[in-house]
């Protein structure tokens, strides 16, 4: 709980009554490699901080799993869109090591908005964050090459090789396995 309570203090201050009420509202959750905190077509009814471990969100992609990017420790996690907007989500998430994490349901984080201002700023500068990494990411990221694209993708994750399959990667890069491969080994 610790991270989780300086990941929040890290984009706002909080008093007292802000520190006690987050444990009551997160909940605590362990989850093993292979399990899917979410599927296509159901709401995103949490968000998640990842204490330990690392997670992915997907799409399908004629019958292809997608990956659209990787969240690891002390990092928050959800299917962005349908949080927010409460609709279905078009993406999964899933687990890719066993996983330690913190989640908080939308009532209870929009409560927390609600009851203090200060957990608002945290909220709004979350989905700022997200909104702006999601927005430059995507409007570079069509002009990248492959060879590129796991240069960036190493800047956020150096150690991404040792943690994720490398189909995992592949997918996210948007080629295949043997690319990467050629990609590899050209380092």
């Amino acid at each position: 709980m610790n991270k989780l309570i300086q990941a929040i203090s890290l984009k706002t201050s909080l008093d007292p009554e802000l520190t006690a009420a987050i444990p009551v509202s997160f909940e605590f959750l362990k989850a093993r490699k292979g399990e899917n905190l979410l599927l296509e077509d159901q709401r995103a009814m949490y968000l998640y901080f990842v204490e330990k471990g690392i997670v992915h969100n997907y799409y399908f992609q004629e019958d292809r799993k997608v990956t659209s990017w990787f969240y690891a420790e002390n990092q928050f996690i959800t299917a962005w869109y349908s949080f927010y907007s409460q609709q279905p989500s078009f993406e999964e998430i899933e687990c890719l090591e066993d996983c330690e994490l913190y989640r908080i349901s939308h009532s209870d984080y929009q409560k927390l908005i609600m009851q203090f201002p200060a957990f608002a700023i945290f909220a709004r500068l979350l989905a700022e964050e997200m909104v702006g990494f999601l927005d430059h990411f995507s409007k570079g990221w069509s002009f990248l090459s492959a060879k590129e694209k796991y240069k960036l993708l190493k800047s956020y994750f150096p150690d991404v090789e040792l943690r994720v399959k490398l189909g995992y990667i592949a997918s996210f890069l948007g080629i295949t396995q043997e690319t990467f491969s050629r990609i590899r080994a050209e380092r």
